[in-house]
């Protein structure tokens, strides 16, 4: 990318065209250009919008487009291509880390799986309601049965009479 900014430089100030102008006549910040001719590609978010205006400013220089765009794009693949043994063996160990993984846990059919019995508490909780609720109407029955009239003892000795009308 150095050389082809180096290119754009030098064909622009074989033109006699400032950087100022330049920018002005394709309608962008003067530095987006500084930066496509210092090769600064870091400085764009967009590969797309600078590949588009490495070919508008191929075009404004009188340069073919097509051959600058293939520049670039040779570029992009060499920049692009290029990965490090260090992220192949760490791709390679989160690989196997996967499988392992995998191997580990069993897929089961819904038909197959053997589930495990839980004791279901609400039957227990329940029948244990039942029961102290069972001891507790028992005893209060029982003591009203065995209880013995407030009234019976200070009416011993008084004769009940009956009344006809």
């Amino acid at each position: 990318m150095k050389e082809l900014g180096e290119y754009l430089q030098d064909v622009r100030r074989s033109n006699g065209v400032s950087l100022e102008e330049a920018a002005t006549d394709l309608g962008v910040d003067v530095l987006l250009l500084e930066n496509i001719e210092s090769a600064n590609v870091r400085a764009f978010k967009d590969v797309y919008y600078l590949k588009d205006l490495i070919k508008d400013y191929a075009k404004y220089l009188g340069l073919d487009p097509i051959k600058v765009q293939d520049e670039f794009n040779d570029f992009l693949f060499e920049h692009t291509s290029k990965i490090s043994l260090d992220d192949i063996m760490e791709a390679k160990k989160k690989k196997e880390a996967a499988e392992k993984e995998k191997s580990t846990k069993k897929v089961q059919s819904p038909y197959t799986k053997v589930y495990k019995n839980k004791i279901k508490k609400l039957p227990i909780v329940l029948g244990i309601v039942i029961f102290v609720s069972a001891i507790i109407i028992s005893i209060i029955v029982i003591k009203t049965v065995n209880k013995e009239p407030a009234i019976s003892s200070e009416l011993k000795g008084i004769k009940v009479y009956e009344f006809t009308y």
